[in-house]
This record gives C-alpha cells, sequence and structure tokens, in this order.
C-alpha cells in the first residue's frame, strides 16, 4: 500500500490516523459546508504547497485510504497507529527516511492556507532545522523538521507527538509569522467545526 518516497526533498507528512473519540463519527471523513470532507480539505492543502506529501493512516480506514490516493498523496498504513499520534508519526518519517526534512501537519486542521504551509517548509529547504507559524503570538501548525531529526522522529511512541523535540529545541525553531487563524484551527468536536466555520473558503 505505501510506496517508499526516496528523493532527497522536503516531505509533507499528514497525520491521519487517529481516533475520533469526542467527535462521535470519524470526523476525517465529515464533510465541510463545500462537500469536502475535512481530511480531504487538508491534505489538498498541504499537497498544493508540497507535492511529495504522503498520508499516514491506520490500515482498517479503507475510505481514507482510496481518498487520498485519489487526491495524488502516497498512503502509508501505519499498523502501529493505536498507540498514537508518535507512532504514526514514526511511520510516516521511516517511509520517506531520505527526506532532507519534514513538514509535520494534521488532518483534523482543515483550514491552513497553502501559502502558510510553504512558508513553513522554505526555512527547511534552506537547511535550518526547525520552524513554525505563528498567529497573533501562538504558534500553530505544521511543524517543520530538518533531517537531523531523523532518528529521533522515527522512533516516536506514545500519543504526544513531536512535542517533546520541540520543547527541547524550542530556542531553535524559527517562527514564521502569518496572518492565517488556521494553523490554531483543529477540529476535535462538532462545537470546534461550528466555531471555526468562517474559516472555510468556499
Amino acid at each position: 500500500m505505501a510506496t517508499r518516497i526516496e528523493a532527497r526533498m522536503i516531505t509533507g507528512i499528514l497525520l491521519a490516523a487517529g481516533s475520533a473519540t469526542r467527535f462521535g463519527s470519524d470526523k476525517l471523513l465529515h464533510l465541510l459546508p463545500d462537500g469536502t470532507p475535512i481530511a480531504v480539505a487538508a491534505a489538498r492543502n498541504l499537497k498544493a504547497a508540497i507535492p511529495t506529501s504522503l498520508a499516514v493512516v491506520h490500515p482498517d480506514n479503507l475510505e481514507l485510504v482510496d481518498l487520498f490516493a485519489t487526491e495524488g498523496l502516497t498512503v502509508v498504513a501505519c499498523r502501529t497507529a493505536t498507540q498514537g499520534m508518535g507512532a504514526s508519526l514514526a511511520c510516516g518519517v521511516r517511509a520517506s527516511s531520505h527526506a532532507q526534512g519534514w513538514i509535520i501537519a494534521l488532518a483534523d486542521m482543515p483550514f491552513i492556507q497553502p501559502a502558510t504551509i510553504l512558508a513553513v517548509h522554505q526555512p527547511i529547504d534552506q537547511g535550518l532545522p526547525l520552524s513554525a507559524p505563528v498567529f497573533q503570538g501562538r504558534r500553530g501548525h505544521p511543524v517543520g523538521f530538518g533531517h537531523e531529526f531523523f532518528d529521533v522522529l522515527a522512533n516516536l511512541s506514545g500519543d504526544e507527538g513531536a512535542r517533546s523535540i520541540l520543547n527541547a529545541n524550542a530556542d531553535r525553531i524559527l517562527m514564521v509569522d502569518c496572518a492565517d487563524p488556521g494553523i490554531l484551527a483543529d477540529i476535535d468536536s462538532t462545537d470546534d467545526l461550528l466555531r471555526h466555520q468562517t474559516l472555510v473558503r468556499v
């Protein structure tokens, strides 16, 4: 199912293997007002900025597999996804081990503008170790990692994701100011979706 990405370039990784316990259904398949599934909107934004992108999914979620494949993303089935976001991220990084760096995006954040993702991508492409967008003083997603973090990313586990890496290297993160509130708009519940409706670009 997964195709290994070998090119020495920046790879986008869309994390889409988590559960949706607070949403009440598979939130990633929930339709936005324009009829686009949440995960597909996030995938399109990531791929528009970074053509070499992959999506990490749970192997049982065949509908997401098909949707991402239709969008042109490489699909990585992560059999350890139930262990948490860290395990999913590790799967994606290991599947693109020859990349120069990674831009890590979340499939439940469909409102991030491609231009913002590209702005986070550029410092990593230039050799900087870490980058992240900032809106009104708050750091958001996606986050960029240089190849020096491969070993630690590839061995993550649990549900914390890469937070510990960012905390340990806070002084090395290039903060990219942006005017994009979508970097803070993750959807964990139906209330979140209602609250962020004004961010939808129909």
